[in-house]
């Protein structure tokens, strides 16, 4: 702010320059007429001494006549050289109090009319924010000294759900509908942030905002979304599952949304094979697309094929020949991050190595945990005298894998299993 201060001074200092030029000048007539009042006296004084000087007969009236008008031509001569304008007391005073009165008025009409906070709010703006809490504050005082803008009012909402306060931000879409209307863009972040505000909880106002949204745009992402999480949340998976599969439907293939909200429907569909769709509570009202949910299957098959990985399984050479004909070979698969529990597994014995075989997702233990479920995974082979995979004797090296796997995996079977 101190080159805006700067500025402001410089242009201050010249408008009172322009106001008191009058009273510098005001000053200059002051001293052109006190001369000429001298000038005057003296032509009086010189206009007595000659009288004087006539009256005791030292003058004749001829000289008496030449003296007065040498006196005459004498204050002439000195008053042509600038005769004095004629200033009221009013006049004299009216610059010294524009002078005054000029920064105080310039100051208030500025504050009511200027753009200081706007020069103010750009200057804080250039400064990059530290923190949430600062960029949310940042906006606020945009909305604060633009309180009609619908892009502030819209960022600043959606900063509020970033930044997890949803009670603010439905605050803000409201305030954002009642300055723009009932846009479906305003309508649809509304909801979701009322939805969250209300503890995930579905009512009337929300089921009214999402039909209003739809029936303007039957695809609209962020409602499309929100009644997908808000039917699993009450446990309406199928409802879930309708929502996005008509959301992933509407977007692009190359969307990087698309692949989390097909891992969610995978979920729905798990939940919903486990459970059945049985409502927990209130729950949104939607009006299922079959050719939408044929199209997320299709969609889903893309993304996640059925994963099938090569593998090939062999005895070191310091165990040949010394082991069981029967001893148990369990080959399996485990996510590289999730749970331990297999996702592919087959069953051999030692007589069966070496061996080629091929792991998928028809070697599941679990209908939800299967390759295809998993883009990243670990291959492994154990043996096991007892037939028991968690308590065995011989291993192979765990091989990381990340799906598709197009070559088949190595595993040679020689790390001892410590007791």
């Amino acid at each position: 702010m101190i080159g805006f201060y700067l500025a402001a001074l410089s242009m201050l200092l010249i408008a009172l320059l322009i106001f008191l030029l009058p009273v510098l000048r005001v000053r200059k007539y002051q001293a052109e007429e006190d001369r000429t009042a001298l000038n005057v006296a003296l032509y009086q004084e010189s206009l007595d001494e000659l009288d004087s000087q006539f009256t005791a007969g030292a003058l004749s009236a001829e000289q008496l006549a030449q003296g007065k008008a040498e006196a005459a031509r004498v204050l002439l001569q000195d008053t042509e050289t600038g005769t004095p304008k004629s200033i009221g007391g009013f006049g004299k005073a009216l610059p010294l109090i524009a002078a005054l009165l000029i920064p105080i008025a310039g100051f208030g009409l500025y504050q009511h009319w200027g753009a200081y906070d706007n020069v103010k709010l750009a200057m804080d703006m250039a400064e990059p924010p530290e923190s949430m809490a600062e960029v949310i504050e940042r906006l606020q005082k945009v909305v604060a000294v633009q309180p009609k803008s619908l892009d502030a009012l819209f960022m600043l909402g959606r900063t509020y759900m970033n930044a997890e306060q949803p009670r603010e931000a439905a605050r803000t879409f409201n305030a954002a509908i009642e300055l723009a209307g009932r846009q479906p863009e305003l309508l649809s972040q509304w909801a979701q942030a009322e939805y969250f505000a209300n503890g995930k909880r579905w009512n009337d106002d929300l089921q009214a905002a999402v039909n209003e949204v739809l029936q303007d745009n039957p695809d609209e992402p962020t409602v499309l979304g929100l009644i997908g999480i808000a039917a699993f949340e009450s446990g309406d998976f199928q409802t879930s599952i309708s929502a996005w599969s008509r959301l992933v439907a509407s977007l692009n293939t190359e969307d990087p949304s698309v692949e989390p909200i097909m891992m969610g429907i995978q979920q729905a569909r798990q939940a919903l094979d486990q459970q059945g769709s049985t409502s927990r509570g209130p729950t949104p009202e939607f009006k299922a697309d079959s050719a939408s949910e044929d199209s997320a299957k299709q969609s889903l098959a893309a993304i996640n094929p059925e994963s099938k990985v090569t593998v090939q399984v062999s005895l070191g050479s310091k165990l040949q020949g010394t082991l069981a004909a029967d001893d148990s070979v369990f080959v399996f698969a485990r996510a590289q991050q999730g749970p331990p529990m297999p996702l592919a597994v087959k069953r051999l014995t030692v007589a069966d190595l070496p061996v080629t075989l091929e792991l998928s997702d028809a070697d599941a233990m679990l209908d939800n945990m299967k390759l295809s479920s998993f883009p990243k995974i670990a291959v492994q082979a154990r043996i096991s005298k007892h037939g028991n995979p968690t308590e065995g004797e011989w291993e192979s090296l765990p091989q990381p894998e990340e799906l598709p796997v197009t070559a088949p995996v190595q595993l040679v079977i020689d790390q001892a299993i410590e007791p």
